[in-house]
């Protein structure tokens, strides 16, 4: 009878093992398909995704490779739910992108609680490498802390000393308001005030005549996507642009093209990847754009997915599988980061992703050359500088 029992053991292992090994590695890109971040990450991730799956030969650990969809809408309990089905249901080992602060948090927890993966690429808010840190998560391209202690620095260099903030109404705006704020009054500047809108606020006009009558330097706008191009572009048609500077937190291409040259030449702004960059970021954007729906360029947000998952599927590879998820993320740790999109670079005990930052500046119309040609370069901001000090996050991980 022992002997059947240990026969029959061995024999449900081998099974297991063998179904483990012909299931494919699934990968879940999780973000906003249809609302205000949709341009920005939506189906642009999941072409980077895919592009990556493609690029690395479409198996990893001898199994195929396969790359799942999700629109969260911009709502948690959405966003929630997607990700446990799934971890829990559908074989999804990574989920990628998660587009949306509070949704990334949300998303932290479930992967860690079922030991799969999260590589945020989207999401800003620097609690997923600070008090929120998980050894199932690794945040990829940028976060709160970058940007807004980056803009700080930047605009207490042109001489302004006073702040007003509208700012997006949930985690990753407040934090991005929080960075700032810090950074801004560490280097003798002053916060007055701040307005707040939802995702998605069609209408600004009370948040910047509040902005108006503060009668503060710099108006900061703390939101991103849509919100960050409409915020702006009803600032220009009140005339905010014409006694008080505006400084947009987070800008990036397609702001620049919502607004046009003429309206936001001369504005600084900060992101880790700009597709004109050289030519293996020139090669990766014209085979990006030639399949994206809509014809765009890869943003910082759409390389962040495409260089995250090629070295996930690196991880998975040399951790021998995916099953384990903590495994994978230390197997991500542990080597190497190298792509044509960020070079090389490192992952961080806390999941910091790291590599340069660069503030460019929006160009004039005279000097651009064509439609996508909207940056020059200003500065490069090295990685060692670009993110938050290890010991200031308060991540439990870098402690052990």
């Amino acid at each position: 009878m022992a002997a059947r029992i240990a026969l029959s053991t061995v024999f449900g292992l081998v099974l297991a093992a063998t179904a483990q090994a012909q299931s494919p590695v699934r990968i879940g890109v999780l973000n906003d398909m249809s609302g205000v971040y949709a341009d920005d990450q939506g189906p642009g991730s999941l072409l980077a995704a895919r592009m990556a799956v493609e690029d690395y030969g479409g198996k990893a650990a001898g199994r195929a490779v396969e790359v799942l969809s999700g629109d969260h809408q911009n709502k948690v309990d959405i966003g929630a739910s997607i990700a446990r089905r799934w971890v829990e249901n559908e074989g999804v080992g990574m989920i990628a992108d998660v587009t949306n602060s509070a949704i990334a948090l949300a998303v932290s927890d479930i992967v860690r609680d079922r030991n799969k993966v999260m590589i945020a690429s989207g999401a800003g808010t620097a609690l997923l490498t600070g008090a929120k840190c998980s050894p199932n998560t690794i945040q990829w391209t940028y976060d709160t802390w970058a940007y807004g202690h980056g803009m700080a620095r930047a605009i207490i260099q042109t001489g302004a000393k006073s702040a007003y903030f509208i700012t997006a109404d949930y985690a990753f705006g407040h934090d991005l308001e929080k960075q700032f704020s810090e950074e801004f009054v560490k280097q003798g500047g002053k916060v007055v005030g701040a307005s707040r809108h939802p995702i998605g606020a069609s209408d600004f006009s009370s948040l910047l005549l509040q902005a108006q009558s503060s009668k503060a330097e710099v108006v900061a706008f703390a939101n991103a996507g849509g919100d960050t191009s409409n915020s702006l572009k009803q600032a220009a048609e009140f005339g905010l642009g014409q006694k008080q500077k505006l400084g947009a937190l987070i800008m990036g291409q397609n702001n620049v093209r919502a607004l046009g040259l003429q309206a936001s030449q001369g504005i600084n702004l900060m992101v880790p990847f700009y597709w004109d960059t050289n030519e293996a970021t020139r090669a990766f954007a014209k085979r990006f754009q030639e399949r994206h729906p809509k014809k765009l360029m890869p943003n910082d947000m759409h390389a962040g997915v495409y260089s995250g998952v090629l070295h996930y599927l690196k991880a998975v590879d040399k951790a021998g599988g995916e099953v384990d998820g903590k495994a994978v993320v230390t197997a991500m740790k542990a080597l190497e980061t190298d792509d044509p999109l960020f070079g090389k670079g490192s992952v961080r005990v806390d999941g910091r992703k790291l590599h340069p930052m660069y503030l460019f500046q929006v160009k004039s119309p005279a000097e651009s050359k064509g439609e996508w040609d909207v940056y020059k370069l200003v500065a490069t901001i090295p990685a060692a500088d670009a993110f938050r000090p290890l010991n200031e996050g308060g991540c439990p991980l870098a402690t052990n």
